[in-house]
């Protein structure tokens, strides 16, 4: 198993990946830190605060897709909306939206499943977060919200609209934060990129294919649904979660295993059940956890079927 062959093949793959990972990263880092300087977290609550009673979780799903909050940063804006006032089916939407679909991931996706696989992760991901608001808003879970807030929840960063100056002048301010955030996020995230691309390349080059397309292979029904409850309660960076991904791929897992793995995991951490314990009564939490699991079930299913 541990041959010189075997370790060329790794090492191979890990040079790819990690020189790919840092140069996208840090591409990637930038524009989702313009964003989060130009779209405040005040514009958000505006948008979705306003009646809009057909579009509500259309808008709330757009929203997430477009804002770059993962799971856990997302809670905070949650507890915000509600307090503004937004309708309670376009905010699930959001909170569901915002971590699936999060720029970092669609990115990732694109260089390393292709543009057709991302963009039917998109659509199904987008369908099942508007779907999911809407349910649940049906099914009367408003009323499962305490009446509780976050610590720190006031704290806002500077954003596009708050600073002083010409215009120009808050632009370019606007870039030396964002340059000031993608330092400061990729030195704390060197080490997941090495460890992704570490645990990818050892997958890639000493675990048989034959194990792989056995237990999490196309043939496999169980695949999907074990992917999705492996990914719920796990708690992986995205950046560190992609290149295991694609060397699971490479290695004969399956594309809708893949799917359901990153969708559990990008959609309901471990600490993100934490934080929303501590905002809905524990019907809608465990709700929250099933709407979940059964996107990335019925999305991997269907990743296969077209497969």
């Amino acid at each position: 198993m541990f041959n010189v062959n075997n370790m060329a093949v790794a090492w191979d793959f890990f040079k790819l990946i990690f020189t790919e990972l840092i140069v996208l990263f840090i591409v990637i880092s930038f524009i989702v830190a313009l964003l989060q300087r130009y779209i405040s977290k005040d514009t958000i609550k505006n948008i979705l605060s306003k009646p809009h009673k057909r579009l509500q979780n259309i808008i709330g799903a757009a929203l997430g897709a477009l804002t770059p909050f993962c799971s856990c940063s997302t809670i905070p804006i949650l507890v915000g909306l509600f307090k503004s006032g937004a309708p309670f089916g376009g905010t699930i939407s959001f909170l569901i939206a915002s971590p699936v679909l999060n720029p970092m991931i669609l990115i990732l996706f694109v260089k390393f499943f292709g543009l057709k696989t991302t963009a039917i992760y998109f659509v199904f991901t987008f369908i099942f977060a508007t779907l999911i608001g809407t349910i649940l808003e049906k099914m009367g879970m408003e009323s499962e919200i305490k009446n509780v807030s976050l610590q720190g929840e006031a704290h806002d960063e500077l954003t596009f609209d708050k600073l002083t100056g010409s215009k120009g002048e808050r632009h370019k301010q606007v870039f030396r934060f964002a340059a000031k955030d993608t330092l400061g996020l990729f030195v704390k995230v060197i080490p997941f990129l090495l460890f992704g691309a570490g645990v990818g390349a050892f997958i890639y080059g000493f675990v048989p294919q034959e194990f792989i397309t056995q237990y999490a292979g196309p043939a496999n029904f169980f695949a999907v649904p074990t992917a999705a409850v492996i990914g719920v309660p796990m708690y992986v960076r995205t950046e560190t979660m992609i290149p295991i991904a694609k060397a699971l791929n490479a290695s004969g897992m399956s594309i809708g295993a893949i799917m359901a793995l990153v969708i559990g995991g990008a959609g309901a951490s471990i600490p993100e059940i934490t934080l929303l314990n501590t905002i809905f009564k524990k019907r809608m939490v465990f709700a929250f956890i099933i709407s979940v699991f059964s996107i990335a079930t019925i999305t991997g299913l269907v990743f296969n079927l077209i497969a």
